[in-house]
């Protein structure tokens, strides 16, 4: 069985004469009817009931014929189809982030994505670094967005594009900064008054980059950070300042996460920067893939 052989039984079946059909096929009848045969035979079903004056569907070809038509427009699009897949403008990708990017890097680099591809499905997954790395190793997602190690030390088969670095502020709560314990003035605040309060921050094994960033401030500041509450998502660590149980630093994009009992506010004099970058296989070809990395390249310009 073929898709000329599919042509021919839909030609015959909306014509139902062998005659008419060869000549919509520009061919003669004797080669179209045993085409017909030589299908009936390999599925081993007959597909027209055929007397001297008249051709009929039999039941099975009635109900084949429909699902035959969807095969044939599926495979008149495969053409089309397979160029648009070489041209990224269609096609799947998985996309992890950590989420320190969730109200930074990753709202702007979809928009901008988007809007040149927005026929290909994306497929977003919330991920640490770490996690991040060994998914890209093992194949399960095809490009992240991560907070690199320091020395850039990422595997040999992976790549690495820097996206942006942002200053971090502080989040406090509220209820501090109403009791007058901690009022910003001029929406900055003065870090070395917040040296011994609880501090709520990612857990050093999921976050090293990140954790280690906040570490050495502190060391500038001659002090060691009081940890007060540890966890593996940003919006888990604001939650946890709106009910006092301590204060964060968060990449300055988080502002945009409005929570009522959290007051963000600058760091007076120099502040610390993450840097958040895309990460992919080198040998990835994707076109998807390359388009998200050629958007990406064009947007944080």
């Amino acid at each position: 069985m073929n898709l000329r052989q599919l042509q021919y039984f839909v030609t015959v079946a909306e014509e139902l004469h062998f005659g008419r059909a060869a000549d919509r096929l520009h061919m003669s009848q004797p080669p179209l009817s045993q085409q017909i045969i030589s299908l009936e035979e390999s599925l081993g079903v007959p597909l027209f009931a055929r007397t001297k004056r008249s051709v009929q569907l039999t039941a099975v070809g009635e109900q084949w014929l429909p699902e035959v038509r969807q095969v044939l427009a599926a495979a008149a699009e495969l053409p089309h189809k397979a160029r648009r897949l070489s041209r990224g403008e269609i096609g799947t990708l998985s996309l992890a982030f950590v989420s320190t990017a969730d109200y930074g890097a990753l709202p702007g680099l979809l928009q901008h994505y988007r809007a040149q591809h927005p026929d290909v499905q994306v497929t977003l997954r919330e991920a640490t670094s770490d996690v991040q790395i060994d998914a890209l190793l093992n194949q399960e997602i095809d490009i992240g967005i991560v907070i690199p190690p320091r020395g850039m030390a990422f595997p040999k088969s992976l790549r690495y594009l820097p996206l942006r670095k942002e200053r971090l502020v502080v989040a406090l709560p509220q209820a501090w900064v109403r009791s007058r314990k901690h009022r910003p003035a001029h929406g900055q605040i003065d870090f070395r008054t917040l040296l011994d309060e609880p501090l709520i921050v990612f857990p050093r094994q999921s976050a090293p980059a990140f954790h280690d960033l906040i570490a050495d401030y502190y060391t500038a500041h001659q002090a060691t950070p009081r940890i007060g509450q540890e966890a593996i998502q940003m919006q888990t660590i604001i939650s946890l300042v709106s009910v006092g149980m301590g204060i964060a630093l968060v990449p300055e994009s988080l502002q945009n996460l409005q929570r009522t009992g959290v007051v963000y506010a600058q760091l007076s004099g120099p502040a610390p920067e993450v840097e958040t970058g895309l990460l992919w296989r080198k040998d990835e070809d994707s076109a998807a893939l390359l388009g998200l990395i050629a958007a990406a390249k064009a947007w944080k310009r």
